[in-house]
């Protein structure tokens, strides 16, 4: 293992363009619950599921009824405010700083890159503390709204500042297409780089699955590295599309190479 995280160090410094794809692996090292794991969200609650899959059909149909819901059940995730980053959240942030790391996509609606420190982030399933309007596309932070006000004078839902526009959770619900700024920026930066973190994601859900094998699919002549960080094996593993794995926690993998790329860089440790 020792030798393959010096080789990922390598790889990334070697590399002229490193982006991380990130999903739920990473989150629930800060405790965050997962949905399908084995003591996963839906896992323990099916019904919970079901009702995930009616929630976009139930905001295209009724909005103001969506948005009552959103503020009157908790949410299946609790209060993400009370979650930290890990030392895995970190180490990527700290590569971003150093000019490593160009790009995160990530799968998960927590905001914890942001709150690490990363800066170059796509939300590529939204984010739980932003709101986005469904016509113009524009997004605001969910404290530039107080919502419980606008539900007590029965001004659900909240309306767009720049067109008027219906505003939803920015999170992307089961059948509602990617947001297309951040869709067309992924598949940009997936065709562009030649190093891939694959962090605590198997990339079995599409879209999102499809970056990792754009990464893979560089054009004649040039080469991608696709280094992949999960607890086991997965399907990217068993089909070849990561180059080789890092078998293990990416909070405990994560930190390990950014300090061989610091040695690589020659800066203290």
């Amino acid at each position: 293992m020792t030798n393959l995280i010096k080789q990922a160090a390598v790889d990334l410094v070697k590399g002229k363009y490193a982006i991380a794809l990130t999903g739920a692996g990473i989150s629930t090292e800060s405790g965050i619950p997962d949905f399908r794991g084995p003591s996963g969200v839906w896992t323990r609650d099916p019904e919970a599921e079901r009702r995930a899959y009616r929630v976009y059909a139930q905001f295209q149909e009724d909005p103001k009824r969506y948005w009552i819901d959103r503020l009157t059940i908790p949410s299946l995730l609790g209060n993400l405010d009370q979650y930290a980053p890990n030392p895995g959240h970190l180490a990527l942030a700290e590569m971003e700083k150093m000019g490593i790391l160009k790009w995160v996509i990530t799968q998960n609606v927590d905001g914890l890159h942001q709150k690490a420190g990363s800066r170059r982030v796509l939300d590529y399933h939204g984010n739980a503390f932003k709101l986005r309007c469904v016509s113009c596309g524009s997004r605001f932070e969910s404290g530039d709204f107080d919502l419980k006000k606008i539900m007590g004078e029965d001004r659900l839902p909240p309306l767009c500042s720049g067109c008027g526009g219906v505003l939803k959770s920015d999170v992307v619900h089961f059948h509602e297409p990617i947001p297309s700024d951040v869709a067309e920026q992924s598949l940009e930066e997936a065709s562009r780089c030649d190093v891939a973190l694959i962090c605590g994601t198997s990339a079995v859900v599409y879209p999102f699955a499809r970056l990792p094998q754009v990464a893979k699919q560089r054009p004649p002549g040039s080469k991608s590295v696709i280094i992949e960080i999960n607890a086991e094996p997965t399907p990217l593993t068993e089909r070849g599309i990561s180059d080789y794995l890092l078998q293990g926690k990416t909070g405990e993998m994560l930190p390990k190479i950014l300090e061989e790329v610091k040695g690589l860089k020659g800066i203290k440790k």
